[in-house]
């Protein structure tokens, strides 16, 4: 039996529907919800051809954790992942990003919504089921999880290995033995690991990629910056040097 999910919101579930990333069952309208926005959703949803059902607001309360659904949910089915092959299919130099160790599936949804604003070609996740946390990862990164293309590798070796089969530039992120993101050169074909806070990127992996990059900072303090800024950094610095130079 195919399981089902909650999308929460009109963004999530407009992206949903746009990029055709799972199959939407049922949509949920809070019958007391008549605002010029939600009437033009109505629309544009009967267009593409899926009904709608005016419900009592505590029913979509019932069917989520918070307040944050603005009235509206839909009932969905798994998202669509692609294969490694399709995320660089037909790509010149294709910029790949692999999440590890992003625990928090709002990080990770926020983490993803700086990838696809900056133009990154697709995502890879380890085989962790955020899927379970469907509603919170596609509200935190505001639909973009249901747009970006995402493929699943069993391990990160197993990624990289693959990609630099391909031809891809193998990167990692860590503070050691590394060179400044201003001194890589982004407009090559990468494939970037990014480690999140708690357990980093093991010895062994960096070990074996072709460069280690490091954020510089502006004070020597022992911290670091979250996983989700750090993302934010190297992906925006990467656009910013194909599109700007």
């Amino acid at each position: 039996m195919n399981k089902e999910y909650i999308l929460e919101g009109k963004l999530s579930i407009e992206a949903a529907i746009k990029a055709k990333s799972r199959r939407i069952s049922k949509i949920y309208i809070d019958k007391d919800k008549d605002s010029r926005r939600v009437r033009e959703f109505e629309k544009w949803l009967g267009r593409k051809g899926i009904k709608t059902k005016k419900v009592d607001e505590s029913l979509i309360d019932d069917m989520t954790k918070g307040k944050t659904h603005g009235g509206i949910i839909a009932i969905a089915g798994e998202k669509n992942f692609v294969s490694l092959e399709k995320l660089i299919k037909g790509k010149e130099n294709p910029f790949i990003v692999m999440l590890d160790g992003i625990e928090d599936p709002y990080n990770f949804g926020y983490a993803v919504r700086s990838l696809y604003l900056a133009g990154v070609d697709g995502v890879v996740v380890n085989p962790r089921n955020w899927m379970e946390a469907t509603s919170i990862v596609a509200k935190a990164s505001a639909g973009t999880t249901e747009l970006m293309d995402m493929a699943v590798a069993e391990d990160i070796s197993s990624a990289a290995e693959f990609f630099k089969g391909k031809g891809l530039e193998i990167a990692a992120t860590s503070n050691k033995n590394s060179v400044s993101l201003y001194d890589v050169d982004f407009k090559k074909a990468i494939f970037l690991l990014i480690g999140g806070e708690k357990r980093g990127i093991t010895r062994s992996f960096l070990d074996k990629v072709d460069t280690i990059i490091s954020i510089p900072y502006g004070r020597s303090e022992k911290i670091s910056l979250a996983a989700t800024s750090a993302t934010s950094v190297l992906a925006f610095e990467m656009m910013r040097q194909r599109k700007y130079l």
